[in-house]
């Protein structure tokens, strides 16, 4: 019998084994949630792969039993989109902080693709993949995801970027003391510091990716018109009937499908991030979420999550410690030479597509029509920067208010995440009333309808830097007294600036992504635009005219950039070399 006791006290493999391993309500609770999730993942990737003849057969409805299913695949499209942004994230982002080389052509590159509009991608990818799956609706769900991919991925490349060149010096005098391999010290070090603003940054391109689910759902490029089942197409038809029920059940069924993603993925996952916050003193508030208790209370769940944790660190330390070994350094000369050739490779590669794009357009386009875009640039160019300077002046102070209260970050974040995720075109119907029962100016009042989607880039990333702004740093401040405009200008704004020039440079970027949108509005039969490139890039894609469509993407491209280089890069450099925590 005492045999038999302490045969059961002792430890089993894994420690899976035991008595213990029975379920509690709370693993029950856990996997009918999996498992449900599961279902549904199943249910809508069985409607994106069936025939392309459907969508000919079965258009997209106004039927109210169908808002479920709509909802349900646009959801999947969005998240097929975060999971590839989170791929692309990891890759081009550390290769840009690791390389210098590699740096002078991924910043231009995220700066060119940052700015060129959905559109834009939309009218030479729809044909692309359609072709690879002529007989399927899968080529056209790969466009629409391709299409919410541009609008989500460049915000989460900025944030991990800068993430990663601002690492405190203390924490990577430690890696380098432990000589950890760039493997090891990627996923114990760089990847947990960039942990809390990439996860915000995360939800605020989820949430930015709906305000251009209509443009990547309801597909219109030259003579091709697709409608993919999915609330962005739903609205697309209720906006054209002027059906405003319709269009209230859309942002309702929007509303719920945000609080449930929020409620059930993003606040335990900021929840469970909370622990990599850089910081010596324990916050006083932490955030909550009850998913992640009920995932904690689990007893196999626990198991299994110890289980995969202990495999998880196993993977991460499969690479070996660097051996100490002398820095070999070479000659300056060779080093400047090799950059000089990149250098030379770069331009002469951007000088040639430069010289395609010339060749292609040079076909049907003349002077005045440059001239034309290049006048037409300038005015969005306006619109932009008074936008962002507003949006900063309202949404600065704000976010800091709610990033250093996590218990008010917590209620908060759905609340912001909806905001973030009302799409603009709703509110065109609106706009367009009042503009046209007042006789306003379309110019100056179709403008804020630019920052509507973009303007909570800069309160995510303002609440993501003060979020991970440090308790000890913020008692010091307490202990020395200082208040009102010297804690803003010595403590807060250093700590957050590089989270905010991330959130404004994204906000910007966005901001000429949404000019395509925001400066032609309709309801109905009723159209307004406003002067600028975004009306003329819309009109040009919807007549198809291709050489017009590749100058006002050539002519935004560079004017986003030249404000980047001129004006975000040297901020940038500014919150890396001085305000970096150390």
């Amino acid at each position: 019998m005492d045999n038999r006791k302490e045969k059961s006290r002792l430890p089993t493999p894994l420690g899976l084994g035991g008595a213990r391993l029975w379920l509690n309500f709370h693993d029950l609770a856990i996997f009918i949630l999996i498992a449900g999730v599961f279902v549904a993942i199943a249910h809508g990737a069985r409607g994106m792969v069936a025939p392309a003849a459907w969508l000919a057969s079965d258009p997209v409805t106004l039927d109210p039993a169908n808002l479920p299913d709509y909802a349900l695949r646009t959801t999947l499209r969005m998240f097929a989109a975060i999971v590839a942004s989170l791929v692309f994230t990891f890759v081009v982002a550390t290769l840009a902080a690791k390389s210098r080389r590699a740096e002078l052509v991924i910043l231009p590159a995220l700066d060119i693709l940052q700015s060129v509009p959905v559109l834009g991608f939309l009218t030479f990818t729809v044909v692309f993949f359609i072709g690879l799956f002529p007989q399927s609706q899968l080529g056209a769900e790969c466009a629409a995801i391709f299409a919410i991919f541009t609008s989500q991925a460049w915000n989460m490349a900025f944030s991990f970027y800068q993430s990663l060149r601002t690492v405190p010096g203390d924490l990577d005098e430690a890696a380098r003391h432990f000589q950890l391999s760039p493997w090891l010290r990627f996923w114990r070090l760089e990847v947990p510091f960039a942990a809390p603003g990439l996860i915000w940054n995360t939800m605020m391109s989820m949430s930015g990716g709906w305000f251009f689910v209509v443009a990547s759902e309801a597909i219109t490029v030259g003579d091709t018109t697709i409608k993919l089942p999915g609330i962005g197409s739903w609205l697309a038809l209720a906006i054209a009937q002027r059906d405003v029920a319709a269009v209230l059940m859309a942002v309702g069924t929007m509303a719920a499908v945000i609080l449930a993603y929020d409620q059930l993925l993003f606040r335990p996952i900021v929840a469970w991030a909370d622990k990599f916050r850089f910081e010596q003193t324990a916050a006083q508030q932490r955030p909550r979420s009850w998913v992640y208790d009920l995932w904690r209370r689990g007893r196999l769940i626990r198991r299994v999550s110890a289980l995969i944790g202990a495999l998880s660190a196993h993977i991460t330390t499969v690479a070996p410690r660097r051996a100490p070994s002398p820095q070999r350094v070479g000659p300056v000369g060779a080093g400047r030479r090799a950059d000089f050739v990149w250098l030379a490779v770069v331009l002469i590669a951007v000088a040639w597509a430069l010289w395609r794009i010339v060749l292609f357009a040079d076909q049907t386009l003349t002077l005045d029509d440059v001239a034309k875009a290049v006048g037409l640039g300038f005015l969005t160019l306006l619109r932009v920067a008074v936008l962002i300077a507003l949006a900063s002046l309202v949404w600065v102070p704000i976010g800091v208010w709610i990033g250093l209260r996590p218990g008010i970050a917590t209620r908060v974040q759905p609340i912001a995440q909806f905001l973030a995720a009302f799409p603009a075109n709703v509110l065109f119907p609106i706009a367009v009333v009042a503009i046209v029962s007042w006789k306003l100016d379309p110019d100056i009042w179709l403008s804020p309808l630019m920052i509507l989607g973009t303007q909570w880039y800069i309160l995510f990333n303002v609440i993501a830097g003060a979020s991970a702004f440090p308790t000890d740093m913020r008692e010091v401040a307490s202990l020395f007294r200082l208040r009102s405009w010297q804690w803003w200008r010595k403590v807060i704004v250093p700590g957050i600036l590089p989270y905010y020039v991330t959130g404004a440079l994204t906000a910007s970027g966005g901001s000429w992504n949404a000019s395509i949108v925001a400066e032609v509005a309709s309801w109905g039969d009723t159209k307004l635009e406003a002067s600028g490139l975004g009306a003329y890039i819309a009109q040009a894609t919807e007549a198809g005219d291709y050489p017009r469509v590749v100058l006002g993407i050539a002519v935004m491209s560079i004017m986003v950039v030249a404000c980047n280089r001129l004006v975000w890069r040297p901020l940038y450099r500014l919150a890396e070399r001085r305000f970096r925590l150390t």
